[in-house]
């Protein structure tokens, strides 16, 4: 998700290598596809015929670029289970047995330490949580090799172990596929609270909890218009989009997972508002298929229908594409690129990329089990945003109660 990005990338879906005994009708795990987008790949495996071999040593057949200590470990720490059962490395393997692996995504390339910016709001030995601002890419991937989060991260425990004796890195976990430390993913443009390990025994706990959605994840948007209702729940299946490959869509086929989105709105502006969203699943652009499909998309969210909103759209908000409600919409590339060209000449341009804030996650601490919560101040264009439209305020009512987020402290 270099920082030339555009916001219609090649599809980074991968497929690994089968077995030959795997039942084809079997394809996909029955795991959550949060953990597509979290950083790990769930991937299924059902045995056809009877093969007597240990589970650790059938998983090195078949999953490429993991020793076989690697896959033990992976076991041990819940990354595996035969029949939704926990498993011993030892287990035997019988016809008909249902293996879910959670897989470190495949990639890449080289690390090399690059002095990017970074606000840390955390660190400790385990892992460290950061503010990440928009432009920055997570992890390489293909045609983009550096200015990524990993690059920044590397550049930072470089230089902090010129003040301290102790060594700082990434967990190896995903190393062989150049994710290290890698437990979840926020797309380019969005800013917000992202978490990274440092330690292999923490990061397979904290993905763990992103696996079994132990913990909490608080969004803020701008989006096109005012929701009505102002709280509410919207709960739409999501898939791949049937005709656009860059993009998802709600749909209500074998091909679709069941989303669910909570959404509050805070504050009321002339022509938009700000909303909070709570994930309670994590499909591929969950929040920002499921506020188009209600007809309130986020204001610069140009694949889904949503505007580049610059002054001139402040005084004058324009109706979005994706305005009608429950309609799948989503704009093809050759469109959305003139549409980016067009809002990058422009000097009164404020907001042309996704108006989304990760402001907020809500976690345990992978050994201790004390929860922690981390917040994430809103920062660059849309905190230039936000300012701007508080001086156009709209009459209404808003959701006080039952809400995560303190305004006053998210947005400074």
């Amino acid at each position: 998700m270099t920082h030339d990005t555009p916001k219609y990338p090649d599809d980074p879906s991968q497929n690994l290598t089968g077995d030959p005994s795997t039942d084809p009708a079997e394809p996909q795990s029955d795991l959550p596809d949060i953990l597509l987008e979290e950083g790990v790949h769930p991937q299924s495996f059902t045995l056809s015929k009877d093969s007597n071999h240990r589970l650790d040593k059938y998983l090195q057949s078949r999953i490429k670029g993991f020793s076989r200590h690697q896959i033990q470990r992976l076991i041990s720490l819940g990354g595996v289970t035969v029949n939704g059962k926990k498993p011993k490395a030892s287990t035997r393997l019988r016809k008909s047995d249902v293996i879910n692996v959670l897989i470190p995504p495949r990639p890449a390339v080289d690390l090399s330490p690059e002095p990017i910016p970074l606000e840390v709001l955390h660190e400790e030995d385990g892992f460290i949580v950061i503010n990440k601002q928009a432009g920055l890419i997570v992890h390489p991937a293909r045609s983009h090799l550096n200015g990524t989060l990993l690059n920044a991260l590397a550049y930072h425990f470089q230089q902090s172990q010129r003040d301290d004796t102790d060594k700082a890195e990434l967990s190896k976990v995903g190393k062989e596929h150049a994710r290290p430390g890698v437990i979840h993913r926020l797309d380019k443009n969005t800013t917000g609270v992202i978490i990274v390990a440092k330690q292999d025994n923490q990061h397979w706990k904290l993905a763990k909890q992103f696996e079994d959605r132990t913990n909490l994840k608080v969004y803020l948007a701008v989006v096109h218009g005012c929701p009505d209702p102002i709280g509410g729940v919207i709960n739409e299946p999501i898939g791949k989009h049937p005709t656009i490959r860059e993009a998802m869509s709600v749909r209500h086929d074998s091909t679709s997972r069941d989303s669910v989105t909570l959404y509050r709105v805070r504050e009321r502006y002339q022509g938009y508002s700000l909303v909070e969203l709570e994930l309670k699943t994590g499909r591929t652009h969950q929040i920002r298929v499921h506020m188009a499909y209600i007809g309130y998309p986020l204001v610069g969210d140009i694949i889904y229908g949503g505007e580049p909103v610059g002054l001139t759209e402040l005084d004058d908000p324009p109706r979005p594409a994706a305005a009608r409600p429950n309609l799948t919409y989503a704009r093809d590339k050759q469109e959305g690129q003139k549409m980016e060209r067009e809002a990058a000449e422009r000097d009164d341009m404020l907001m042309a990329t996704p108006a989304l804030h990760a402001a907020m996650l809500r976690m345990f601490h992978p050994e201790t089990k004390d929860p922690m919560t981390f917040t994430a101040p809103v920062h660059g264009k849309l905190r230039d945003l936000i300012t701007e439209l508080r001086k156009r305020p709209k009459a209404g009512d808003v959701v006080t109660n039952g809400v995560y987020l303190d305004l006053k402290k998210t947005i400074q």
